[in-house]
């Protein structure tokens, strides 16, 4: 899928989005990067670098770590290598409208000793990820004689990088500028830092602003809990004693 494809659909005038050009030297090689896309529908953009492209494929339920999980995968146009880091808000009226999150990024080494062009061509693409959240041996395996002819499968290959249960809702927060999806769509600023947390695949991002990464979206501050009233000495000592009982009175 040429170039022309992608051009031929925006108006780059009234789109953030960035025009064919020259990115030589921008980006490792062998990049890849998958961008959470809230447009008419939430998806995930999975990209590889491939003959000085992104090749490019639509995931609706995003790539996983899960073995277990198949998730479709619509192959759609080639995209410019400089859209490899792009994130912010493509406008109304514009073709693909909404939010755009870098997700992840990172390289990739193909596998099986053949071209990649060859392995597209054949339906059965093999490749391992070095990215901050995707890692360790996938394939994108394509459908044939299937609906439109452009769908594949994202598969996650059994290895050391492998996570039965992962949930991508986890880890849906920028590689690029921390922020969750509703923070881009707002065009809040990005958050100031982030270091790595020992053990955990994912970042801890510091900042003045609360971290809502986990959801997506705004979290609502936890209720203040109620302050116990003190008691006077005087009271504690009334309440703990018990006035004298009065002597009956005796009649004569």
């Amino acid at each position: 899928m040429p170039l022309e494809e992608y051009a031929s659909k925006r108006k780059f005038e009234n789109t953030p989005e960035p025009a064919p050009g020259s990115a030589e030297g921008k980006f490792p090689p062998h990049y890849f990067c998958v961008q959470r896309h809230d447009a008419t529908r939430l998806h995930y953009d999975f990209r590889l670098e491939i003959d000085g492209v992104l090749k490019s494929w639509a995931v609706p339920k995003g790539p996983s770590l899960d073995p277990a999980l198949k998730h479709l995968a619509a192959h759609v146009e080639d995209h410019p290598l400089e859209y490899g880091d792009f994130e912010g808000n493509i406008p109304k009226g514009n073709y693909g409208a909404g939010s755009v999150m870098l997700w992840d990024a990172g390289t990739f080494e193909l596998l099986g000793g053949v071209a990649a062009d060859a392995q597209i061509a054949r339906g059965d693409l093999k490749f391992r990820l070095h990215g901050e959240k995707l890692k360790g041996e996938f394939a994108l395996v394509h459908m044939k004689n299937r609906g439109k002819g452009n769908e594949w499968l994202l598969i996650k290959k059994r290895d050391e990088s492998a996570a039965p249960g992962w949930d991508i809702e986890a880890h849906a927060y920028s590689v690029l500028s921390g922020r969750t999806q509703e923070e881009i769509a707002r065009n809040l600023p990005a958050r100031e830092s982030k270091r790595a947390r020992a053990g955990a695949s994912d970042r801890v991002w510091e900042s003045s602003r609360p971290n809502t990464r986990s959801t997506g979206g705004s979290t609502a501050p936890a209720p203040a809990t109620p302050k116990k009233k003190s008691m006077s000495t005087s009271n504690r000592s009334s309440r703990g004693s018990k006035a004298p009982a009065k002597p009956k009175s005796r009649t004569a």
